[in-house]
């Protein structure tokens, strides 16, 4: 068969039977940005500055147009390296966790909560989950096995931030400490226990917040899981 007729043929063959997509590099792009932004919401936890806040959103912004351009084409592809379920369930979980980070930042600007120890120390577990998870979808393509061990550690990311909210909440409602602070202050408190208690439930909500990221990281950990079992 001459040289034209090879590539005739190739083109009839690639129309009918398309090349299948990296799927593993389109999902690693995303957690690339998942980083980005845990990294970016540890940044912001220590500083509170707007600039920072910024950041945030961008990322989320630019890990909109990633997912969407994923869900496109697992849409359109004729196959896949592994079930389209579960590959919609990937592209999906990890924008969650992004998500997440952007939606934090805007509850504390719309509270007017500033960043505190305890929710700079959530955002340190909300990153190393995001790491487990790129490390995870990295190693699919070569070693889907050894992706097993970032799975369980983004798991185990979700389990140090509800170690840490608790302590948070612990602190948070220390009754004792919040009377001993008013008395402290001298002068009418009527007016400073109502400010006070709304500082509370403020922070509580956006302590609750990060709580449910940590949530969305460990859903992310788990279907990660189910691609290992499936792949191994």
């Amino acid at each position: 068969m001459s040289e034209g007729s090879n590539s005739v043929l190739g083109k009839v063959i690639g129309r009918v039977f398309p090349r299948m997509p990296n799927f593993f590099q389109l999902l690693n792009d995303q957690c690339e940005l998942a980083v980005q932004a845990g990294e970016a919401l540890v940044t912001y936890m220590n500083t509170g500055t707007e600039a920072d806040a910024l950041r945030v959103r961008e990322l989320e912004h630019e890990a909109d147009t990633v997912k969407d351009r994923n869900m496109d084409v697992l849409n359109k592809a004729f196959s896949t390296p592994m079930d389209r379920e579960e590959l919609y369930r990937a592209i999906s979980t990890i924008d969650h966790v992004i998500n997440y980070a952007k939606t934090t930042v805007r509850e504390m600007e719309t509270l007017g909560v500033t960043p505190d120890e305890h929710t700079a120390e959530f955002a340190e577990h909300l990153l190393d989950g995001a790491k487990a998870l790129q490390q995870g979808y990295r190693l699919l393509e070569t070693d889907p096995g050894a992706a097993e061990a970032s799975a369980a550690a983004a798991r185990k990311a979700e389990r140090n931030t509800e170690k840490a909210y608790r302590r948070a909440l612990a602190v948070l409602f220390d009754v004792e400490a919040d009377v001993a602070r008013l008395e402290a202050s001298g002068g009418p408190t009527g007016g400073k226990a109502l400010a006070q208690t709304m500082e509370v439930m403020k922070k509580r909500e956006v302590y609750r917040h990060l709580s449910n990221a940590a949530d969305r990281v460990a859903r992310a950990g788990e279907v990660l899981h189910d691609i290992v079992v499936k792949m191994v």
